[in-house]
């Protein structure tokens, strides 16, 4: 599959043609999600094209309060299909050993292994996806910059992004049109900055 190509394909396509064509040649597909910002919006489109499809939502333990009641409410009203992933070790034995480092210690290479990669290499590894859903967008970080709607991941896994060129406005009207709720009060104690790349893309 020459991608370069596939991405000039897609590029005056609408979010619901794209996640079309990806699960038309897909034979594992799968989404991910954390529930942060306007992740709703992928999953709505996602679903209304194969309502089945399997949710991984690698949870760190650090969502706020709203985070969670929001994931609970998304969850009930497209009726997700989730596959729930957590660290090994809870939030309350982590807080003695290793705390919440902040990104400059050297501890938050682990701190991030254990709450964010481990889980998400743990659920790769038992759903083997060949088409991964993602709601990377333009703007976010220098890396996401880098890309397109369509990449692959180092693993050779291809990664669909239906939104890559859509705006924040631009996102409100589609979640507006659709009658979804947003959740802005999210936190992720891997990233702290929003444009700080959290390790799972690159």
């Amino acid at each position: 599959m020459n991608i370069k190509e596939v991405n000039r394909h897609l590029r005056d396509k609408n979010p619901f043609e794209i996640v079309s064509w990806a699960i038309s040649i897909a034979k594992k597909p799968i989404i991910t999600t954390n529930f942060r910002p306007y992740e709703v919006a992928i999953l709505k489109v996602v679903t209304e094209v194969k309502k089945d499809i399997k949710v991984i939502w690698c949870d760190t333990g650090y969502n706020t309060v709203q985070t969670y009641k929001h994931a609970e409410e998304i969850i009930d009203k497209l009726d997700l299909n989730i596959y729930l992933y957590t660290p090994k070790q809870t939030v309350a034995h982590r807080n003695v050993v290793l705390g919440v480092p902040s990104v400059e210690s050297p501890k938050h290479k682990l701190f991030t292994e254990q709450v964010k990669l481990e889980p998400f290499a743990r659920a790769m590894e038992a759903h083997q996806p060949d088409v991964w859903f993602t709601n990377l967008r333009k703007g976010q970080t220098a890396f996401r910059n880098s890309i397109d709607i369509v990449s692959q991941s180092k693993d050779g896994i291809l990664k669909v992004s239906p939104f890559y060129f859509w705006s924040d406005t631009e996102l409100d009207t589609y979640l507006d049109k659709k009658g979804l709720p947003n959740e802005f009060n999210y936190f992720d104690p891997t990233k702290v900055e929003s444009t700080r790349e959290c390790g799972l893309h690159i």
